[in-house]
């Protein structure tokens, strides 16, 4: 096919895509753009992620658009409900339209001489390549393998009589009525998934090695109900938003701040949770608060599952799968039908594109990212990654306002490059995840960018302070090389 030629390309169609895509329709209208999408709907993880339950696991009023509000009351959305919305997004501001569906981007070129980025798409459905031409690229793949979750070898599995799947691979005729259903994991995905299969599993066990902290939100904004009565939703939305932005925060900080006294607090309000009766060897986690994602909950849903005695819970390891269950490292059986391996996913990023700047390979490993935006030495290159421990979204909003201001100045200065440079040499050990000691952040280390040291390679995690970087912060100095 022939080259298309735009200002900028952003990959991927999810939510911090087509978020990107609203920001520049917003901002810059004049700017030709288009998005490349893998998948042949948008809406990224929102539609590729069909298992039960499968929601939002922060409010969503963080979660959302800070330009888009929510209309719904519910504290936390369903999954289809979320794709709709970014839907709904995109067709608001014209960018439904400049989709390009079935395209896996394999390598993007930049090239000096050019000044511009070609990117070789391979049209999967025809295996004919496409080819696109941007002044300035956008990654917004996210940080996993649409193709393969993390699925670890369990011992003796091949021996189980039963179905093991992944949530990242659900197949949509799995009938789970009336079966013992295992459930492997502790974390978010786990406690959504498992309340939302007892409506048809005949019961449920959560089997974990280690438990989670969890936290519980109403079903439905109490604050937001009472105020929509008096105030226009737009104002509601807002007010919801920061005070729910201000609670995250003020969480993670405290929990950071103060990990003994906060696990005291978190594991009294579990204990409120679980009622008198409940072991609570199941709600005892091993590490402090925020070494790990907290898990929320909405209405406590899956404690109440637990003592209507509906899912049961098992904190061991596995010995080996048999063939009609699986038998913990206490002798304990467990009878299964089928085994949910909630186990997380495999880490990779810009959706497995390689990168070349001038004939040579830049692996995205190598670099950090200036102001957790911009790659070092690659030049008019973005990569979306959001927060860990707040919602993605948040730090979507923010990188995309910030590439909004660089085009602007660019465009007013001339300038037709933007390229970081390092010139202290401030690399550190770890990636961009940050402090989380989750399994997943540790086997993506050989592939994520790299932690800086100091300003503005540090990424920090800091809504506040990214903020005022982003949002506020002066555009040019001296890491960003202009030309």
């Amino acid at each position: 096919m022939g080259d298309e030629r735009f200002d900028v390309v952003i990959i991927g169609a999810g939510l911090a895509g087509i978020g990107m895509a609203c920001h520049l329709a917003r901002e810059h209208p004049g700017k030709t753009i288009a998005l490349i999408e893998r998948r042949q709907r948008l809406g990224g993880t929102w539609d590729l992620f069909r298992y039960p339950g499968i929601r939002s696991d922060s409010d969503v009023f963080s979660f959302g658009y800070a330009f888009h509000p929510w209309q719904s009351p519910t504290m936390m959305a369903d999954g289809e409900s979320i794709r709709q919305y970014i839907q709904d997004a995109a067709r608001e501001y014209g960018v439904e339209e400049k989709i390009h569906y079935g395209l896996q981007v394999q390598r993007a070129e930049w090239s000096g001489t050019e000044g511009a980025w070609t990117l070789h798409a391979l049209h999967e459905a025809t295996g004919l390549q496409e080819v696109f031409t941007a002044r300035f690229l956008v990654s917004c793949t996210g940080y996993y393998d649409y193709d393969a979750g993390y699925q670890p070898s369990f011992p003796g599995q091949e021996h189980f009589g039963g179905t093991i799947v992944h949530p990242q691979h659900w197949p949509s005729d799995l009938n789970y009525t009336g079966k013992n259903v295992v459930v492997v994991g502790s974390g978010a995905t786990a406690v959504t998934m498992v309340p939302a299969m007892t409506d048809k599993a005949a019961h449920v066990t959560l089997l974990q090695r280690s438990p989670s902290y969890i936290i519980s939100l109403p079903g439905v904004d109490p604050l937001s109900r009472l105020l929509g009565h008096v105030l226009p939703k737009a104002v509601v939305h807002r007010m919801s938003r920061r005070l729910m932005i201000a609670i995250q925060r003020g969480l993670y900080i405290a929990c950071r701040r103060w990990p003994h006294a906060m696990r005291r607090l978190l594991m009294a309000q579990m204990r409120l949770y679980a009622g008198k009766g409940m072991d609570m060897r199941h709600f005892t986690p091993s590490y402090m608060p925020w070494d790990e994602r907290i898990c929320v909950v909405p209405d406590a849903d899956l404690f109440k599952a637990i003592k209507a005695g509906k899912v049961s819970m098992a904190t061991d390891r596995i010995d080996t799968f048999t063939p009609t269950g699986i038998r913990l490292a206490s002798g304990q059986e467990l009878p299964a039908d089928i085994v949910v391996s909630a186990t997380g996913l495999t880490i990779q990023v810009l959706g497995g594109m390689q990168v070349r700047v001038d004939g040579e390979l830049h692996p995205l490993h190598d670099r950090m990212l200036y102001k957790a935006v911009l790659v070092q030495d690659l030049p008019n290159f973005a990569v979306v990654i959001g927060y860990a421990n707040a919602p993605w979204t948040l730090k979507a909003d923010l990188a995309a306002t910030y590439v909004c201001r660089l085009l602007t100045h660019m465009d007013t200065s001339g300038a037709a490059v933007a390229t970081p440079r390092d010139l202290d040499g401030v690399a550190a050990e770890g990636n961009v995840l940050g402090q989380l000691a989750a399994g997943y952040v540790k086997r993506g280390d050989a592939v994520m960018p790299r932690q800086g040291r100091a300003y503005p390679w540090a990424v920090e995690h800091h809504y506040g302070r990214d903020r005022r970087m982003l949002v506020a912060g002066p555009i040019p100095d001296r890491w960003l090389e202009l030309r």
